[in-house]
């Protein structure tokens, strides 16, 4: 059977390399998109700079210590990177931010250790992502910021980074998310989005989302829609400039005896997961943990369901999510996030992880964990048990907000439960990080990974216009992924490009 699809695939198999970032020339609005950046002073980083400032040049590091973090200003695309100075304002470059949790914390003796998002503009490193897909896109003038509008359809962090990148490259754009997510996302969003559009439901409703967007393709709007979870932009900027920041924060922190094993992250969109490919080259034996709620089983058991963990979308399988590079899927219980939300922020909370063990440095930055980060916490702590680590071993995550975005939740349930006591934080931190277990786990077999895979069918091919040839390529073709991994430096040419001829260099 299996090599009957293979024939039927090989019969049918396109080859126009239609999973690669495009880079058609479209000169005249090209010239727009051109005239436009000189005239609102911008100047685009490469990948190379977001990977290594030290490549930045000096008037622009300049320029930054006079900007605040979060400022309107196109100087902070230079700062879409893990290397900002954690400071709000006037901060240049350092090393990647990043935090390791103890195992008086963890509650295991593997090295747990994460790249801190709070520290990019907008507080989170989803504006990584929509550079990578927007910016492609203008330096080859496919996209006209003079005339078109960029479309950012999210559950919350991918539609604040793109209103973002979009405003500081002078480009209109709209924001779709659920109305159940956080208000801190509406009232940001609200002062730089053009437009905001609310769809039914919370976290877990992606198809509603995705129906809006046919809804705007159909009315007849010059716009141009950037869905996170096809984007290979997204997956690209992961690849190389998160992947590189992990590869550099591992050489930092790894000592003589200790091994590298993996990464965990929820699948979110299917971008942040991609680092873990980078490293995978690096390290061919490690493993790559993919996680989601277990409220919305999608990947674990075809499942579906409402949960509490904004910032990971589900009910499906990401587009870019490369299923065939992926060990392990891991199912984070919504309650757990929710309760050590409060144990990490909570004045109770904190001092009981203090009277056990765990340092006041440590328990003082347990602020840099937004909702999903505590998730990506969990899953590592898990694989580590199931793996059964020791003190050598290394796990990396990705911490992608902080609680910063996420107050609201905190202050909703204080009013729904109370005050956060000390037997509160004992139980939670019994039950949800010293307790935490190896359910809801499957380390993945060959047709496992298929049938992930398989379920983009239903998504992508029936409803999002994306074809049987190529979902039969992403599962058989050897180059599928990797073609898209070479893309960084043609990409960097074209912006070098681009800027020279705007002329502020």
């Amino acid at each position: 059977m299996v090599s009957e699809v293979v024939a039927c695939y090989n019969r049918h198999i396109r080859k126009d390399n239609m999973n690669k970032i495009d880079f058609t020339i479209k000169k005249s609005s090209r010239a727009n998109a051109i005239k436009r950046a000189r005239e609102r002073n911008i100047i685009i980083p490469t990948f190379a700079q977001m990977k290594d400032p030290s490549k930045i040049p000096a008037k622009i590091k300049n320029e930054l210590k006079n900007i605040g973090l979060w400022d309107i200003h196109p100087r902070n695309l230079f700062r879409i990177s893990w290397h900002n100075q954690p400071t709000s304002f006037g901060g240049t470059f350092g090393g990647v931010n990043f935090l390791e949790l103890p195992s008086t914390l963890t509650g295991v003796p593997a090295r747990i250790i994460a790249l801190v998002g709070k520290w990019f503009p907008t507080g989170a490193h989803k504006v990584g992502a929509t550079f990578g897909c927007l910016v492609p896109r203008l330096v080859t003038g496919q996209f006209d910021p003079t005339i078109q509008k960029a479309v950012w359809p999210s559950t919350g962090n991918y539609c604040r980074g793109g209103a973002y990148d979009a405003t500081l490259l002078a480009c209109e754009s709209v924001a779709i998310l659920p109305e159940g997510m956080s208000k801190e996302r509406y009232e940001w969003l609200s002062k730089v989005a053009g437009e905001i559009i609310k769809t039914p439901g919370s976290e877990s409703n992606v198809k509603e989302i995705f129906d809006k967007c046919w809804e705007l393709r159909k009315s007849g709007q010059d716009l141009m829609i950037f869905n996170q979870f096809e984007e290979f932009g997204n997956y690209l900027w992961h690849f190389e400039v998160t992947g590189h920041a992990m590869e550099e924060v591992l050489k930092q922190v790894a000592g003589k005896n200790d091994r590298y094993r993996g990464i965990a992250s929820a699948t979110g969109s299917g971008g942040t997961i991609a680092s873990g490919e980078y490293m995978k080259k690096l390290f061919p034996d490690s493993k790559i943990v993919a996680s989601e709620a277990l409220q919305c089983p999608t990947l674990l058991e075809n499942g579906f369901g409402a949960h509490r963990i904004e910032g990971i979308g589900d009910k499906h399988v990401p587009w870019i999510h490369n299923v065939k590079n992926t060990d392990m899927i891991v199912a984070i219980d919504d309650n757990a996030v929710v309760n050590l939300s409060r144990l990490f922020n909570e004045k109770n909370g904190r001092a009981y992880l203090v009277e056990k063990g765990v340092s006041e440095e440590i328990v003082s930055q347990l602020d840099l964990l937004g909702f999903s980060s505590i998730a990506n916490l969990l899953s590592c702590i898990k694989a580590a048990k199931y793996y059964e680590m020791d003190e050598n071993d290394i796990m990396l995550t990705v911490f992608t907000d902080s609680m910063e975005l996420y107050r609201s939740r905190l202050r909703e349930l204080h009013q729904e439960f109370g005050e956060y006591s000390e037997r509160n934080a004992a139980a939670d931190f019994a039950r949800y990080l010293l307790g935490e277990s190896t359910d809801n786990m499957l380390e993945l077999r060959y047709t496992d990974r298929r049938r992930i895979h398989n379920l983009k069918y239903y998504t992508w091919v029936e409803q999002q216009g994306r074809t049987y040839e190529e979902i039969q390529q992403q599962w058989y073709e050897p180059n599928y992924w990797t073609d898209v991994q070479r893309q960084t430096d043609e990409i960097d040419k074209l912006i070098v490009e681009f800027n020279n001829e705007v002329g502020l260099m």
